[in-house]
């Protein structure tokens, strides 16, 4: 079966094709900066042990014309990998809040589509690209089952105790307003690979996911218990250019004390905040040259940034009542050594002894970085969200033969 993996964004799409159940990848690539100057598709194909590039470099004015390169290249004569568009199976569609309504996967229909576009307001920046992506690939791939894998469906199973805001009951029941949670996919991925791992599946696991956006997860038997980010993608951890957790009383001031805009301020706390606010970038590997050069405000933001982990590691271990392991994933957690020694250290009281030569060791694989005497397992497990949105739309359409 090829399935077809889209993850629209708001000037970009990224996509793979993936063949199941052999879990076997056979194109991807990305188009970048749609309707601005600059715009390009990168290509890869991979055949055997063999990955042939391509970059182009053109004119995208809209999504459309973006994923109609992207048809031209799977289908090209050259490095074609199908012949044409009808050998598509299903795409899968990654959409970033499915709200209350969708705790699983699902078929894509017209009613599912008015549902996704009611939740536009609960996720404006991501939503309505989600959105796009659908309505461009349901023309270009006509025959394909169109199936929409939800960021949020993961974290329906958390309890009303961790869901809910003590805010006046009516915004809840009326508006929907509670802690949904995002990075659901790769949560439940790499939670998944752990037990696994562990060969425990009544297991205790906190998943931490670090990348521009950072979230943690509490994973208690294969469900999602708790999470850090909240009714939007802005709560919890410091992140590249987010604030994560922040007191109320900081934004009424900015407002009604300073003078900022609503508006104003909700840019700055998703777009100049977290690392970028406090060293003017987001890039952890620029941020680590600056600390090499005994840079201090670079040194005070890194410190921040794996404390406030710290802090969750201790608070997701109370309410697990325990802890089987700890699991880093994403671009930082998966490839900054020192981040994960600096945030998994003063730790030992929960059973968390980290092996600074395992943590240095470079590796794809699934691997353990903590300690023999350890307690609690410290694992590095690569993370694959097109990977889980394949896997879960093959599931699905397995289901609908049966």
């Amino acid at each position: 079966m090829n399935i077809f993996v889209i993850n629209s964004g708001s000037s970009s799409i990224k996509y793979q094709l993936i063949e199941m159940p052999s879990e076997k990848v056979v194109c991807s690539g990305i188009v970048e900066r749609i309707g601005k100057e600059g715009a390009a598709i990168t290509h890869k194909v991979f055949r055997g042990e063999k990955e042939k590039d391509k970059k182009l470099v053109m004119q995208i004015s809209d999504h459309e014309e973006g994923l109609k390169e992207v048809v031209d290249l799977l289908t090209d004569d050259q490095i074609g990998v199908i012949k044409d568009p009808s050998e598509i199976n299903v795409v899968g569609h990654r959409v970033v809040h499915g709200g209350e309504s969708f705790a699983a996967t699902t078929f894509i229909t017209n009613e599912v589509k008015e549902e996704i576009k009611k939740l536009f307001p609960l996720a404006s920046l991501h939503n309505p690209p989600n959105y796009l992506g659908i309505e461009v690939a349901e023309k270009l791939f006509p025959t394909a089952a169109q199936i929409a894998v939800f960021d949020t469906a993961f974290h329906q199973t958390l309890p009303p105790e961790a869901y809910r805001y003590a805010i006046p009951s009516k915004f809840y029941k009326e508006d929907r307003i509670r802690v949904y949670g995002f990075h659901g996919t790769s949560h439940k991925y790499v939670s998944e690979k752990a037990i696994e791992y562990l060969q425990k599946e009544n297991s205790k696991i906190i998943t931490i996911h670090l990348g521009n956006g950072c979230s943690m997860t509490a994973v208690k038997d294969g469900k999602s218990v708790d999470t850090s980010m909240g009714f939007g993608p802005m709560n919890g951890l410091i992140m590249g250019t987010r604030a994560g957790d922040i007191d109320q009383s900081v934004i009424f001031y900015l407002v009604n004390q300073l003078g900022y805009e609503a508006e104003d301020v909700k840019n700055m706390l998703n777009y100049n905040s977290g690392m970028i606010g406090l060293t003017g970038m987001n890039d952890m590997r620029d941020i680590i040259a600056k600390i090499e050069s005994s840079d201090k405000e670079a040194i005070l933001a890194y410190n921040m940034y794996a404390y406030r982990i710290r802090k969750y590691i201790g608070a997701y271990t109370a309410v697990l009542n325990g802890l089987d392991a700890i699991v880093y994933t994403g671009g930082v957690g998966e490839n900054d050594s020192r981040m994960r020694e600096l945030s998994a250290s003063d730790l030992e009281y929960l059973g968390i002894h980290l092996d600074p030569y395992k943590n240095n060791l470079r590796s794809k694989a699934i691997r353990e970085i903590n300690t023999e005497r350890s307690p609690v397992k410290i694992l590095v497990i690569p993370t694959n969200e097109e990977l889980e949105i394949a896997s879960q739309c093959f599931s699905l359409m397995e289901k609908g033969k049966s």
